[in-house]
């Protein structure tokens, strides 16, 4: 087994010791029931107490209701390759009778997220006359062109260590640096290097951190050692189907079931000592929301910051929770906002071609690429070079009001952490829900009004989405347009302010 950092919190579906029964495994409808029913979840609108969990957005749509009414986010995995092909018809028995199999299917959830995740795992080392280079990798005939850019991030030379989360063709990956003083007057007095690995899920990579902080910090002091590399890859490695298309062999349709009733949304696991959600908020405050807004209109947003780059890939991931929406068949004809975190000048031909994303780099350079992205972040400064877009960048009085919102009900759950020592609710939970509540709650009133004799949005039905029937004016032209609610008619009191 793969050492887990003490960092980063368990899979609820993981193997956990029971109370009841020293060293056993939690059943999954157990957990879930535990979940939902504690009073200390009930994080957002009275009545509305359920986790989900999503890929984001652009997954699929499918939602699951729960007793209180409310409707929980989409189960899906973070890529969507090779997922349906994963429905055989021949397994779908097996989910009519989950009340008989729960045991099973808990054990079996284990022992698929146990193996066939790992397509890749490689070293990255830096030549002072080559620059960066692929030393090692398996399996040998893997495609890492470019991983060697991606792996040891621009600038990385200023840190000692760094985590990088990118994205390599349909994979994700996860590469732990380090970077080691010497006395070698060939290395120029400094030892560089990452090791990384490549699945199809950047929602699971958080498992191996410690293993490959470990990993890095061995190939610094006793370079071509690979013998604990190669062991890893041989017990974590894919099963890639006969075609070899690439396309991961996806979770088997009975197992699958037992995800998307498991109540959990697909977090990265956030191994920041602050934490990922409060970090982001206490960075950006009230700029979360003109991110918000953003993202649900799937814009490209490029995030800029210096190395380290481990935190903004989590502010990457962030940036994507905020456009999370459940009701089926709304965003399914709209581009999907793609987390591509890391990137550098040799993802330009790539990021030429996509529609909607969310990525961080490191290289000023980017700021002048102006046909690649819609918004830039620096720090806390968010700008546009779109004129249609600027207005977006200003807070509504709705946006002020929903900020405040968050704010108390972050400040109400760290004082029910503090003083009752409620260990179940997190950040990352209230910050989730929170905004997938008010998404559902704009599209909820969108289409009901679609479906009036009279589709006309007004100062009371704009309210009702919880926005500024002035402030917001422009951003719900923007929204109306690109998720095909044409039939929609605003009405003329709706005027700019």
């Amino acid at each position: 087994m793969v050492e887990r950092s003490d960092r980063a919190p368990l899979l609820d579906w993981e193997e956990i010791p029971s109370a009841e029964k020293p060293g056993g495994i939690v059943p999954v409808a157990a957990q879930v029931k535990d979940r939902l029913a504690s009073p200390s979840n009930n994080r957002t609108s009275p009545g509305c107490s359920a986790q989900g969990w999503s890929s984001g957005p652009g997954g699929s749509t499918s939602s699951r209701s729960v007793p209180d009414g409310c409707s929980a986010p989409p189960a899906t995995s973070s890529t969507s390759a090779g997922k349906d092909e994963a429905l055989h018809a021949d397994n779908e028995e097996h989910l009519s009778d989950s009340g008989s199999t729960e045991e099973s299917l808990d054990d079996r959830m284990v022992k698929w997220e146990e193996k066939d995740q790992i397509v890749s795992v490689f070293v990255v080392a830096f030549n002072t006359r080559s620059g960066n280079m692929l030393e090692w990798c398996l399996p040998k005939d893997m495609d890492l062109e470019g991983v060697e850019f991606k792996a040891i991030a621009s600038g990385s030379h200023r840190v000692t260590t760094d985590f990088i989360y990118f994205r390599k063709g349909s994979y994700f990956g996860l590469a732990c640096f380090a970077n080691m003083p010497v006395e070698s007057v060939e290395e120029r007095g400094a030892r560089m290097k990452s090791v990384g690995i490549l699945s199809p899920s950047y929602t699971l990579l958080y498992r191996y951190m410690s293993f490959l902080e470990h990993q890095v910090r061995l190939q610094l002091q006793t370079p071509g050692h690979y013998s604990p590399l190669e062991a890893f890859y041989e017990d974590k490695r894919a099963i890639l189907p006969p075609s070899g298309d690439g396309v991961v062999s996806a979770c088997p349709a009975n197992v699958w079931g037992a995800a998307i009733n498991h109540s959990m949304h697909p977090e990265m696991k956030i191994t920041h000592p602050a934490g990922c959600m409060s970090q982001f908020i206490r960075f950006f405050g009230e700029q979360i929301m003109v991110l918000w807004k953003l993202a649900l209109l799937r814009r490209r947003i490029l995030i800029f910051s210096p190395p380290p780059v481990g935190v903004v890939c989590y502010r990457v991931y962030c940036c994507c929770c905020l456009a999370n929406i459940s009701i089926p068949g709304i965003g399914v004809a709209v581009p999907e906002f793609r987390p591509f975190f890391y990137v550098n000048v040799a993802d330009i031909s790539a990021l030429e071609n996509e529609l909607s994303y969310v990525a961080c780099t490191t290289e000023k350079i980017f700021e002048e690429k102006k046909d690649l992205y819609d918004v830039y972040v620096d720090n806390q400064n968010v700008k546009t070079y779109r004129d249609g877009l600027k207005p977006l960048l200003r807070l509504s009085t709705a946006d002020r009001e929903k900020y405040r919102k968050l704010t108390e009900q972050r400040q109400m759950l760290l004082y029910s952490q503090e003083e009752n020592g409620d260990c179940v609710s997190s950040e990352e939970d209230l910050f989730i829900l929170f905004f997938l509540e008010q998404n559902n709650r704009i599209f909820q009133t969108l289409s009901e009004v679609a479906a009036s004799p009279d589709p006309t949005l007004t100062h009371e039905s704009v309210r009702a989405m919880g926005l500024d029937p002035h402030g917001d004016r422009l951003f719900l032209l923007h929204l109306l347009e690109i998720y095909g609610y044409d039939t929609l008619l605003v009405s003329e009191q709706l005027c700019c302010s």
